[in-house]
């Protein structure tokens, strides 16, 4: 019981955050440690207090334009992996930022194997103290250099902008250089890119 991840719910349906619940503890890997039923001031600062291992969050209790930076929100607040619950609120776009997502038809077997590939896809490329990029860090690093924006970034990988964001914070933290042009230096002098593929 010890090693169980830390899940928090931020759902406003009592009847869903339940389900989800008794799902979870069920299968014994997980343990629901609180459902935050919106995203107010408080909420955020018990979501902090917590720091679960997983949020899963319905993007519906977001005002509209929230929705869109959701993820980096929670982001913010805690190191967790984040699910989206499916609704008819919620659009492909906006689930991309997330680190997966769930839907409410979703059996118990593929709602706990979606919260594995969300924590595997997450734990894919371990945090480094070397100083040595890894293979998709030194994908996104091309990318900054041709001058994608983060979003790009995120659509050409299909993966979150949060993800983006984390790559980029690791190369700027091995590397020591926080600009586009520095990096796109670095990028040219270690023979990632040629000065034919730079956007003058």
């Amino acid at each position: 019981m010890e090693d169980r991840k830390s899940v928090a719910l931020i759902i406003p349906s009592y009847i869903v955050a339940k389900g989800l619940e008794t799902i979870l503890d069920a299968t014994g890997e997980f343990l629901v440690s609180e459902n935050i039923y919106d995203c107010s001031r408080s909420g955020k600062a018990r979501l902090r207090n917590i720091d679960p291992d997983i949020v899963v969050i319905d993007p519906a209790v977001l005002d509209f334009q929230g929705r869109k930076e959701g993820r980096m929100m929670i982001g913010e607040l805690c190191d967790s992996v984040v699910l989206a619950l499916e609704g008819p609120a919620v659009n492909d776009e906006i689930l991309r930022q997330y680190d997966g997502s769930i839907s409410l038809y979703d059996s118990p077997s593929a709602l706990v194997r979606k919260l594995h590939n969300a924590i595997d896809s997450r734990q894919a490329e371990p945090f480094s103290d070397s100083g040595e990029l890894s293979v998709r860090e030194k994908e996104i690093l091309v990318c900054v250099a041709q001058g994608m924006l983060n979003k790009e970034i995120a659509d050409k990988f299909n993966i979150s902008i949060y993800t983006v964001i984390s790559h980029r914070k690791n190369i700027t933290r091995k590397t020591g250089i926080k600009t586009v042009a520095g990096l796109t230096v670095y990028a040219l002098l270690n023979n990632l890119i040629d000065i034919g593929s730079v956007q003058s």
